[in-house]
């Protein structure tokens, strides 16, 4: 099983190529939860996510025979471009095999650091089982994304540094994919304090690691769906399940309106970008799914930046509805002149802002006479959409909400 010596020798290999990121104190989230909250960033590392770590370490292990014959690998992203980093920077020749749907800005910057990047399958899953095949072909060494000791060590120094800048730490709480990350981090934490506390949390989509620990063996899920695309693996890893199982507290999980929300907020409030996977965290902190004390010194790992602006966009709108602060409505008028400036004056008393309103006459569900209206507005927070839809029903209108 990994140790802590493993870790302690994997931060002399990747000093060199990865950074040691920000520990940053939160006034937000603190008084938001009560706890004392430090944001490990995580984001302001080289590729813009932990993965370099793992990568540089594995590859640097590797003998020089290994090294000739190039490596290979499957990742969703992140992974990819830390093994096409770490790859390029030992002059190593890397091959990385992403599922056919990875976000397109994650494909590019893997390319851009030198990976040959091959698309397969529909996730990492299928996507691992073709760089197995690449593996047997050319005889490449396959660097796992997670369920390899010596990736979970790289990743482990991520603990190493947390501890060295905040030996107060309580609680860290880290993403769960594979199992990488926590159990390299859990190993390097429990290794300088036992009493730390390790939390570990999942996409409700993707959540593989509640069970598996329920049944006391690896449960595999049919399918993944989550916007948190960096942890959406079927399984947690055979090695990964060890560690995670005798090192870590507590696993919770998270969903996917839950992890906008965390990321809207992390936006707005400290002007941080993570992607889903880096939201979860603190997400699961926001969300009170798990117990902590008053001032409790808590860091959430938020562990990549790496969002496609398209999943951007649709996470930043999903996390406007979550929170209140875009509503979406219909509502049947009679079609007659001013009848759509009495709506839009009511809106207005209300102090809605209309984003958008479509006008709708042909509908084959309302009757010749009526018109059907469409609006987009932006609200300030629940309770304000509350007393926007009983100042209009006041006014007689019957509302559906779309969003």
């Amino acid at each position: 099983m990994l140790s802590f010596d493993d870790v302690l020798a994997a931060r002399d290999r990747v000093a060199e190529t990865a950074r040691h990121t920000p520990l940053d104190y939160s006034h937000t989230f603190s008084s938001m939860t009560g706890a004392t909250v430090h944001l490990k960033l995580e984001t302001f590392q080289r590729t813009g996510a932990f993965k370099i770590r793992g990568a540089t370490n594995r590859i640097a292990t590797l003998s020089d025979a290994e090294q000739a014959a190039g490596v290979v690998t499957a990742s969703a992203g992140n992974h990819a471009q830390g093994v096409a980093l770490a790859a390029t920077r030992m002059g190593v020749d890397a091959k990385i095999v992403m599922p056919e749907h990875a976000p397109v800005s994650k494909v590019e910057a893997t390319r851009s650091y030198g990976g040959e990047v091959v698309l397969y399958g529909e996730d990492y899953d299928a996507a691992a089982e073709r760089a197995h095949e690449i593996e047997r072909e050319e005889g490449r060494t396959y660097v796992h994304a997670f369920d390899d000791e010596m990736v979970m060590a790289g990743q482990g120094t991520i603990g190493l540094e947390i501890y060295e800048d905040l030996p107060e730490v309580e609680t860290v709480v880290v993403p769960i994919g594979g199992g990488g990350l926590i159990s390299g981090i859990a190993t390097a934490l429990k290794g300088r304090d036992e009493d730390i506390r390790v939390i570990g949390v999942q996409a409700e989509g993707a959540a593989s690691a509640p069970a598996s620990l329920e049944k006391g063996e690896i449960v595999e899920r049919d399918s993944v769906e989550t916007i948190a695309d960096g942890i959406a693996t079927r399984k947690i890893g055979e090695r990964t399940f060890e560690v995670i199982r005798e090192r870590v507290d507590e696993v919770v999980t998270v969903t996917d309106s839950e992890i906008a929300v965390a990321l809207t907020k992390l936006l707005e409030r400290s002007k941080t970008l993570v992607e889903g996977a880096g939201a979860v965290p603190l997400a699961a902190l926001l969300a009170g799914k798990f117990d902590y004390e008053d001032d409790e010194v808590i860091v959430p790992a938020l562990c990549g930046g790496n969002i496609d602006l398209n999943v951007l966009t649709t996470v930043i709108m999903r996390g406007l509805i979550e929170t209140g602060r875009y509503l979406r409505l219909r509502t049947v008028l009679k079609d007659r002149p001013g009848a759509l400036d009495q709506l839009v004056e009511v809106i207005s008393e209300q102090d809605a802002n209309i984003y958008a309103i479509e006008h709708d006459r042909a509908s084959r569900d309302i009757a010749l006479n009526d018109a059907e209206v469409e609006l987009d507005l932006e609200t300030k927070g629940h309770e304000h959409v509350q007393s926007l839809l009983d100042a209009l029903e006041a006014n007689g209108y019957e509302i559906e909400v779309l969003v």
